[in-house]
C-alpha cells in the first residue's frame, strides 16, 4: 500500500467535513446527530481514522495536517450544536401546536361529593357528645348473647331473646340489636369514672315500612363515677337536644328498660306537637356487678337514640326508606 501524502490526508479532511455536514444537515432529531457525533468526531470515529496516517508524513507537514483536521472538527462541531438546538426548537413547537390550549373555552364542572345525610346527623350528635366531655367507641356488629342480653339484665324468657326479634347466626351468635353491648365490653376492661358514646349499626327483625328498618344507626351514650343521679342524666340530655334542635321544651315519661332503673322515655315538642326521640335511665345496679363495679360505690346514666329518626324530624322526612335508596334527586337536597 502506498504511503499517504500532506495532499492525500488533505483530500480525506476536506471530504469528511463534506460528508459529516451534510449528514448533520439532514439529521431530524437529537439521537441521530449524537450518532453522527460519535461516526465523526469519536475515538474510533472518521477524523481519528484519518489522523492515523499523519506518522506517513514528513515530520515538517505533520501539524499542517493537524491544523486542518482542529478546523474540520471545530467546523463539524459547531454544526452539531446549531443543528441540535434547531432539532429541539423544532420539536417543542410541534408539541406546543398538539398541546395548545384554547384559555377561551368553557371549564368543565365536577360537582363535589357530600356526606349522606345519616352521616351528617350522626357527626352532629357525635360532636355535641365530644364537646360534653364523652369519648368515642366502637364494638362488633356480630356479639354473643351474653353481651346483647344476659349482661344487660335481659331475663331469659324476655321477648327480645325471640327468633321473630333478632338475627340469629347458625353458630349462635347474633347481630347485635342495640348498642349496649359495646357498654359492657368497655366497663370489663375500663375503671370509673368514665363517659363514652358508642355509635353503629344495629339489626332487628322489623317489617320494613315507612317508620321501620331491619337495620338502622344508633348511638348510646354511658356515664359511670360516684355520686351520679337522675338529675344528671336530665340535664345532660336537654343539653344535647336543644344544642341539636334549639330551645325547644323537652319532657320525661316513665318507661321501662331491662337495663335501666329508673327509665324514662324523652319527648321535644317540635312543630307544634310531642315527638318521642330517645330512651334513657340509671343503669340497672345488677348491669354494674356483671362487669364487676361495685353498685353501691358507682352509679351510672345510660341513653339511646336512632339516627334515622333524628334525620327523619331534623329533615321533616316521611319515609325512612328514602335514606336507603341512593337516588341522587334525594340525596343531592342534604
Amino acid at each position: 500500500m502506498a504511503a499517504q501524502t500532506f495532499a492525500d490526508l488533505a483530500q480525506a479532511l476536506q471530504d469528511l467535513e463534506n460528508n459529516g455536514l451534510a449528514a448533520i444537515a439532514e439529521a431530524a432529531s437529537p439521537a441521530v446527530l449524537e450518532q453522527l457525533r460519535v461516526d465523526y468526531l469519536g475515538k474510533k470515529g472518521g477524523l481519528s481514522q484519518v489522523l492515523r496516517g499523519m506518522g506517513q508524513l514528513p515530520p515538517a507537514e505533520r501539524p499542517q495536517v493537524g491544523a486542518l483536521a482542529n478546523q474540520v472538527k471545530d467546523r463539524l462541531q459547531e454544526a452539531l450544536g446549531q443543528r441540535v438546538a434547531q432539532v429541539q426548537a423544532q420539536a417543542l413547537e410541534t408539541r406546543l401546536q398538539v398541546e395548545t390550549l384554547d384559555v377561551t373555552m368553557p371549564g368543565l364542572g365536577h360537582a363535589p361529593g357530600h356526606s349522606h345525610p345519616l352521616q351528617q346527623t350522626l357527626q352532629r350528635v357525635l360532636d355535641i357528645f365530644v364537646g360534653l366531655g364523652y369519648q368515642v367507641v366502637q364494638g362488633p356488629e356480630v356479639e354473643t348473647d351474653y353481651y346483647n342480653f344476659a349482661a344487660l339484665n335481659f331475663l331469659p324468657d324476655h321477648p327480645a331473646r325471640d327468633m321473630q326479634d333478632t338475627y340469629y347466626l347458625p353458630d349462635g351468635r347474633l347481630l347485635r340489636t342495640h348498642t349496649s353491648t359495646v357498654q359492657i365490653r368497655y366497663m370489663e376492661t375500663h375503671q370509673p369514672p368514665l363517659r363514652i358514646v358508642v355509635p353503629g349499626r344495629v339489626y332487628r327483625r322489623d317489617t320494613v315500612d315507612a317508620t321501620h328498618s331491619a337495620m338502622f344507626h344508633q348511638v348510646e351514650i354511658l356515664a359511670v363515677e360516684r355520686g351520679l343521679t337522675f338529675t344528671d342524666l336530665q340535664g345532660t340530655l336537654v343539653a344535647f337536644i336543644q344544642a341539636l334542635f334549639g330551645e325547644v321544651p323537652v319532657r320525661f315519661r316513665a318507661s321501662y328498660f331491662p337495663f335501666t332503673e329508673p327509665s324514662a322515655e324523652v319527648d321535644l315538642q317540635w312543630r307544634g306537637r310531642w315527638l318521642e326521640v330517645l330512651g334513657c335511665g340509671l343503669v340497672d345496679p345488677n348491669v354494674l356487678q356483671a362487669v364487676g363495679y361495685d353498685p353501691e360505690q358507682y352509679t351510672g346514666f345510660a341513653a339511646g337514640l336512632g339516627i334515622e329518626r333524628l334525620a327523619m324530624i331534623c329533615h321533616e322526612i316521611d319515609d325512612i326508606r328514602r335514606f336507603y335508596t341512593s337516588d341522587l334527586r334525594f340525596l343531592t337536597q342534604f
